[in-house]
């Protein structure tokens, strides 16, 4: 029997309806900058399925908006604003590094690179831990968050605020995350032997000759710095007065339920997990739409040659004035068409086939048929998005962890890597040339690789939302979470049974010594007994 039209329409439409029965409370303490942005797509599909959410915002936030129709917000005044939140600032920053890198590798060049991270990460968490200070200190506020009763937190634990927040209250943890407070988020609970497995900077693969064995360990030596000299005493004074004094923000970082780690293993190298470990890698990539009219005319001027795509993410909007006329110059050199987004003063040098743009729709340019390359600094919501619409890559690492992105994306044949600091027009111009060659192998790997991501039983963003709602069924998701965060270092490792057993395998050895030299001492007087 045939339906009504009507009631067809009628009962597509209460489908699609998110189930009320499973609608939640969710508080969100994001991240600022490139983080937010994935995890406002989430917060969106969150939001469309019904789950109401409240998110904590800094009132100095850079990318963060007050006013959202998806979420309510809670502002945060304080007069000291995050450097990762100030533009300009991240400007100078990018400009120094560079200056640094063109020390052409000395030690000092290292050292004061290292220094510069430091003391950006030290002032960055030095704001956090203040910002989740001042929200404990409003009794009004507190008392309002917890009568709100919230299913979890969700958080970014890049920052720890949202992970203190979250514990203090009391709530389930689910992470958004691909990197702590100081490494990359897996080497907090699952075993990471460094052997294999590179650590943050180290800028190896996981093919590591006894040279990159030693730098790799060089720079988990370095995060192990941060840790426990920078982030752990700067967030102690308040995890001492709020929550618990025998405890520090690390141990509350392998306490969390969940983590929803943006990774996949198509890019990233292997290693060992936790059962509480979803990779969501690629979670905000999504199907292509029309571009605007002005870009779609433009693209399609390419003709059969398309058009090679530039852009440096959220953080940095533009490169210093000498290398953006390297750029120009060898985007001038090629017969493609060139979208680029920059900021600031355009360089003498640019081509007429070169539209440079303040802001572009990146996932539907990577998307349209005519693009043929992607020239990104390797921010990870970037190349995930190249990777979903399969398109060779030009790196051109600039701060962070964009290194060990373009080093894993050229291990896998799919991507070229250039130094800035010491780029060159024909050097620039040749890998270009190189990536866009159909004869070399960069677009046959990533069209593997594109079909490898996409080829899963369930997308990213619906095994995050799945997860996201199970820990809020459940209360939590404790089953899943490894207990080997609360013991001594010398318990984890078995420290103590090994002296057990090297104790007992001495004593015994010792008493066999003992019983040795006794009866021989025994058997030297019978002889000499005998002999007189």
């Amino acid at each position: 029997m045939l339906l009504h039209p009507q009631i067809s329409v009628l009962v597509a439409f209460l489908w699609s309806l998110p189930p009320l029965s499973l609608a939640g409370k969710i508080l969100v303490y994001p991240v600022d900058g490139s983080h937010w942005l994935n995890m406002d797509i989430l917060l969106r599909e969150l939001h469309q399925r019904g789950h109401k959410l409240t998110v904590v915002r800094s009132a100095n936030s850079w990318y963060i908006p007050e006013n959202t129709k998806h979420y309510t917000p809670i502002t945060i005044h304080f007069n000291h604003p995050s450097s990762l939140e100030d533009p300009e600032y991240m400007a100078s920053f990018l400009k120094r590094n560079i200056d640094i890198q063109r020390g052409e590798g000395s030690v000092w060049s290292f050292m004061a690179l290292q220094k510069e991270v430091c003391t950006l990460l030290e002032e960055s968490h030095k704001t956090s831990a203040e910002m989740v200070r001042i929200i404990l200190k409003d009794k009004k506020l507190v008392k309002t968050l917890k009568e709100s009763k919230y299913d979890l937190m969700l958080t970014d634990p890049g920052f720890a605020g949202g992970v203190i927040l979250g514990k203090y209250l009391g709530l389930p943890m689910v992470f958004n995350v691909r990197w702590i407070t100081n490494a990359e988020g897996h080497f907090a609970i699952a075993p990471s032997p460094l052997s294999y497995i590179p650590t943050i900077g180290s800028r190896v693969t996981d093919k590591m000759s006894f040279a990159n064995k030693m730098k790799n360990i060089l720079h988990f030596g370095i995060g192990q710095y941060i840790d426990h000299l920078l982030t752990r005493p700067i967030y102690q004074g308040v995890i001492s007065e709020y929550i618990d004094p025998n405890s520090n923000v690390y141990s509350l970082i392998q306490g969390a339920d969940l983590w929803l780690m943006r990774v996949d293993f198509v890019f990233e190298f292997p290693r060992p997990t936790m059962p509480n470990v979803v990779y969501i890698g690629g979670f905000q990539c999504k199907p292509s739409k029309p571009l605007p009219d002005d870009l779609e005319k433009f693209v399609e001027s390419s003709g059969e040659h398309g058009v090679v795509i530039m852009s440096l993410g959220t953080l940095l909007g533009s490169l210093v004035p000498d290398i953006s006329e390297v750029v120009a110059s060898a985007f001038a050199r090629l017969p493609q068409k060139v979208i680029w987004r920059h900021v600031g003063e355009k360089p003498s040098t640019l081509g007429n086939n070169t539209l440079i743009v303040d802001w572009l729709p990146q996932n539907d340019l990577l998307g349209h048929p005519k693009t043929k390359a992607f020239v990104t600094h390797g921010g990870t919501n970037g190349i995930y998005e190249a990777i979903y619409h399969g398109v060779p890559m030009l790196g051109l690492p600039l701060i962070f962890d964009q290194f060990d992105n373009m080093i894993r994306l050229e291990a896998r044949g799919v991507a070229q890597v250039l130094d800035v600091a010491a780029l060159d027009v024909d050097t620039l111009t040749q890998a270009l040339k190189d990536i866009l060659d159909e004869n070399q192998p960069y677009q046959k790997n990533m069209r593997k690789m594109s079909s490898l991501h996409r080829d899963t039983p369930l997308k990213p963003m619906d095994s995050a939302i799945f997860w996201l709602e199970f820990v809020m069924r459940h209360k939590g998701a404790a089953h899943l979470r490894t207990e080997s965060y609360k013991l001594p270092w010398y318990s984890y490792y078995c420290v103590d049974v090994l002296m057990l057993i090297v104790s007992l395998f001495t004593a015994v050895c010792l008493l066999l010594f003992l019983m040795i030299r006794a009866l021989l001492k025994v058997f030297i007087k019978k002889r000499k007994a005998k002999k007189e």
